[in-house]
């Protein structure tokens, strides 16, 4: 079996009811009942915080136990040096997920400083981009 963790950051939490246009109307609880019923042959962890330095203890944590991480970090992929050396440090596999399109948003965003340290990275997709890491991991 597998063990793979989803990490999210800033504002993730809000799933399924902010800017709903955006990252649609599934809360991250109801879909990864649908994750976790499509893919039992894979143990699916979730963790999610709005704050900088308890997902970098998280990603040193899962990052030795899971097999592998799919994180999405939010607004921290655009601006956290010590997100990027916590994933750079841990020998799981890594990909980057984001729901929207970040290189159809603001410029800012079209930079993210977590790529270079994964696997690869998935977005625009919504949720489903979650599925499209797992599948990728698997």
């Amino acid at each position: 079996m597998k063990r793979i963790e989803i990490i999210n950051g800033p504002n993730l939490n809000l799933t399924g009811r902010r800017e709903l246009e955006v990252y649609g109307s599934t809360t991250m609880e109801e879909y990864l009942d649908t994750l976790r019923r499509h893919f039992p042959e894979v143990e699916i962890s979730f963790y999610q915080s709005n704050v900088e330095g308890k997902l970098i203890d998280e990603i040193q944590r899962a990052g030795f136990a899971a097999d592998g991480l799919i994180v999405n970090l939010g607004g921290y992929s655009h601006t956290s040096v010590a997100l990027r050396d916590a994933l750079l440090a841990v020998p799981a596999a890594k990909i980057e997920v984001h729901m929207s399109n970040i290189f159809a948003r603001e410029e800012y965003r079209h930079h993210s400083l977590i790529t270079s340290a994964c696997r690869g990275m998935v977005c625009g997709l919504g949720l489903k981009g979650y599925e499209m890491a797992l599948r990728s991991l698997m």
